[in-house]
């Protein structure tokens, strides 16, 4: 059998009224040919999609270019692979080999209030389904965000971390190099082939997209990206903002309680609990972006809000602004923020966590991802009292490097066999100092120096 490496030969799928499927035909000489089905699979078929950028194969007249056609899969043109020679055959026209291709199947971000985060879902056959989250990497999840246009991936969560789906569960065991244009187009066991739950939906949190603005009338707001730095974890920390290439910060006038629960949003890390001050997590560095920011508190994207403009500010670093949001977890019934009975919100609801195989790996994870040093100690059966409402977790098994207790391994959201008598805690060391209001019962940083959103600034050392 002869290898041929001819320059790219033009390929068409005929006769379907849809360019992604068809009989594959090929221009040759001047003319168009068709191919022969003998050896003819779908790893040929992924070939000829990828060529035609349809996506991955889902199952004539004139001269028979090509026959015994041996693709490996991997080529990029059907003219790469391996053949009898071009119009050395021995088929009919009834032997004309045909392709179906998927082409790129939509995919969104679901129930996370933020087109850039949220449980993936793609739409196939008519219907929205979810992915499962079998081997779902950060690879997976850029796929997802490039598909998007949110930027980079940021998360890969798994667990349903965004809510249970409903419908079909369209991909498992998904693998994705990372440049795929779309995430039908990484290898999994074949559309609707799966082993597994919505409890096990995969999820994604992108870093969203930068904004721009055109000369003239025309006006392109996109999100800006935002994160929080020096807190230990994205849910608390001094606000930083992307722009131009660079990360800067925001100044501390017009504070308001509003502008913290935007940046919390945007972060999906809830509503914001506190705004800080005279740089409370250190002064940063760089550009100044923001100054005189004024939030209603429903936008989507800090660079919904009215300012004075980009780069444009009367302050410096020393009034760097900084954001405590209340997060996916908080500690509950202890002496401070970071200790106290677990709790999670999910389905718009705070519930806890069985204290079944509860131990200090699992205790690491909470305190981590509140910022609050390591773990001390990791109490079980309601040593900080009971809690109401629905059971989260059962079973959590992590292995200490996680970030987040979502990522953590467990029967699944709302899977248990125990009572709220079983409530898990947690005690950390804390990383900071902190104090109470008098007439409330939110904890806030000892150096804070403004009031908001209480009325009373007198303050209880812990």
């Amino acid at each position: 059998m002869a290898t041929f490496s001819p320059s790219a030969s033009p390929v068409r799928l005929a006769n379907s009224g849809n360019r992604c499927s068809g009989r594959v035909e090929m221009f040759h000489a001047g003319q168009w040919g068709t191919v022969c089905d003998d050896h003819w699979d779908l790893d040929n078929a992924n070939v000829v999609c990828r060529q035609l950028d349809c996506g991955r194969a889902q199952s004539g007249s004139g001269p028979i270019w090509y026959d015994n056609v041996v693709c490996t899969g991997s080529e990029t043109k059907l003219s790469e692979c391996r053949h009898q020679g071009i119009g050395s055959h021995n088929c009919g026209h009834q032997e004309d080999a045909g392709v179906v291709c998927e082409a790129a199947s939509p995919v969104r971000l679901a129930d996370s209030g933020n087109r850039c985060s949220g449980r993936v879902e793609i739409f196939h056959a008519g219907q929205w389904g979810t992915v499962c989250d079998d081997h779902w990497d950060l690879d997976n999840a850029n796929v997802v965000c490039r598909q998007l246009d949110c930027g980079r991936a940021q998360s890969a969560l798994s667990n349903a971390a965004f809510g249970a789906g409903r419908g079909p569960i369209w991909l498992d065991d998904v693998y994705c190099s990372g440049n795929e244009p779309s995430i039908s187009e990484c290898r999994h066991l074949g559309f609707g082939v799966h082993n597994c739950g919505h409890h096990e939906d995969a999820s994604v949190i992108c870093e969203g997209r930068e904004s721009h603005s055109l000369t003239g009338n025309l006006n392109i707001i996109l999100y800006l990206k935002v994160r929080l730095v020096n807190g230990g974890n994205n849910c608390l920390g001094r606000v930083e903002i992307f722009h131009d290439g660079q990360w800067g910060t925001m100044c501390d006038d017009l504070l308001s309680l509003d502008i913290a629960n935007v940046v919390c949003r945007q972060l999906d890390c809830g509503r914001g609990r506190m705004i800080l001050s005279r740089a409370a997590f250190g002064a940063g560095e760089g550009p100044i972006w923001y100054d005189d920011l004024f939030c209603i508190g429903n936008e989507s994207s800090i660079s919904d809000c009215r300012h004075s403009g980009l780069g444009v500010h009367n302050c410096n670093h020393n009034e760097d602004i900084s954001v405590v949001c209340e997060g996916k977890v908080r500690l509950i019934g202890g002496s401070s923020f970071c200790s106290g009975r677990v709790e999670i919100f999910h389905f718009g609801q705070w519930g806890t966590v069985c204290d079944d195989s509860w131990d200090l790996l699992d205790a690491e994870v909470v305190c981590r991802q509140l910022g609050c040093g390591r773990v001390l100690s990791a109490p079980t059966w309601a040593h900080f009292g009971q809690g109401s409402g629905p059971i989260w977790y059962d079973n959590v098994m992590c292995t200490g490097s996680e970030t987040k207790l979502s990522e953590c391994r467990h029967q699944g959201i709302g899977s248990h066999n125990c009572g709220h008598v079983e409530d898990a805690g947690v005690v950390c060391e804390g990383k900071y100092r902190f104090v109470q209001y008098t007439d409330t019962t939110e904890c806030v940083f000892e150096h804070l120096l403004i009031c908001l959103p209480f009325s009373s600034c007198q303050l209880l050392r812990l």
